[in-house]
């Protein structure tokens, strides 16, 4: 694969497993259900940020940067995994909070002080709104910081999920085992930029469908221009001239619900389906939110009960023990 050019950090388990749901595919009548477990990378307690972070802490280390910034909600799968990655690899971490500090660190927001991050809370902005400030600041103060976008989700990030792809592709082989369609939590963009250029690369002939799990109000680009022009510069990053444009791209937008973090029946149903069927558990926010919309779809028949399916989940449990989620309310919850 062209990527090996690159350079790259181990940081997790992979290959990660890919196992059948039997007892939920039987549930609902079809389709062949499986489900690849990017929640046991091992970093820090798993999530599929940490294939991003092979490529973005690699970087860091090869520019002999001292710390690492990123933003994300308080209760932020990513923030916890860079905090993990930079851990591993002797770096500082400052996380770029959205939000207020609570009472009680819970949930991922817990990980984060365990793993010896320093915090900046800022409110109302939770994307990284203030990163360049903060990175200046951090330069000012003699550090030399590598900032890590929200979600880490550039080119180079991206490049992780292009080496997912080429991962998946061997483990079918090896199950002798085809895939009609990838369904997974689409939102900063990395993972549906990367799985569509790894297709592309190898000439997979299988269905990407990303289910959104966030809309901005403010956004300037469509997502589908967003996804394009970020998958276009994954490739461009390993010396490829391919171009992608918004009708390659299958984003679900339907079940956003009343927006990020607010948790409703759609996600409490996914999580308590899956962990009481299968024993696998989903986090409130964006697995759950993905497998409720892979639910909906297959009982809105858009799937027959010969074909295959497969659930890419991308961890976050860590959430599930945030006070401010509830399985049995409706709650708002920042994740």
């Amino acid at each position: 694969m062209p990527f090996h050019h690159l350079p790259r950090r181990s940081l997790g388990f992979f290959p990660t497993p890919i196992v059948e749901l039997p007892r939920l595919s039987q549930s609902l009548g079809g389709p062949r259900i499986l489900i690849k477990r990017d929640d046991q990378t091992g970093l820090a307690l798993g999530g599929n940020k940490t294939r991003k972070l092979e490529f973005l802490i690699a970087d860091a280390l090869h520019q002999n940067c001292d710390c690492v910034i990123t933003a994300g909600a308080a209760q932020s799968n990513h923030c916890r995994q860079t905090a993990a990655a930079a851990a591993m690899v002797g770096l500082e971490c400052h996380l770029v909070l959205g939000g207020t500090p609570p009472e009680q660190a819970n949930g991922n927001l817990l990980l984060d002080e365990v793993l010896g991050a320093t915090i900046h809370w800022t409110g109302a902005d939770r994307k990284g709104e203030q990163l360049n400030a903060i990175s200046s600041q951090l330069q000012a103060q003699d550090h030399h910081p590598y900032v890590i976008p929200y979600g880490g989700s550039n080119a180079l990030g991206a490049v992780g999920f292009v080496a997912a792809m080429a991962e998946l592709q061997q483990q079918l082989q090896a199950m002798e085992q085809s895939m009609d369609a990838i369904v997974f939590a689409s939102s900063s963009g990395g993972t549906q930029a990367g799985l569509t250029v790894g297709r592309s690369f190898l000439a997979m002939d299988v269905e990407l469908i990303g289910i959104r799990i966030d809309k901005a109000e403010d956004e300037q680009l469509s997502y589908g221009d967003q996804l394009a022009e970020l998958a276009t510069s994954t490739a461009k990053m390993l010396q490829s001239e391919c171009h992608f444009h918004p009708a390659d791209f299958r984003v679900e937008t339907a079940y956003l619900g009343a927006g990020y973090g607010v948790v409703g029946d759609l996600e409490r149903s996914a999580i308590n389906l899956l962990a009481q069927s299968e024993g696998i558990l989903l986090d409130p926010v964006y697995s759950g939110r993905a497998m409720g919309g892979l639910l909906d779809l297959i009982r809105r028949g858009h799937f027959h009960r010969q074909q295959t399916v497969l659930f890419w989940h991308t961890g976050g449990q860590p959430a599930l023990f945030a006070p401010q989620f509830s399985l049995k309310e409706t709650n708002s919850f920042s994740g």
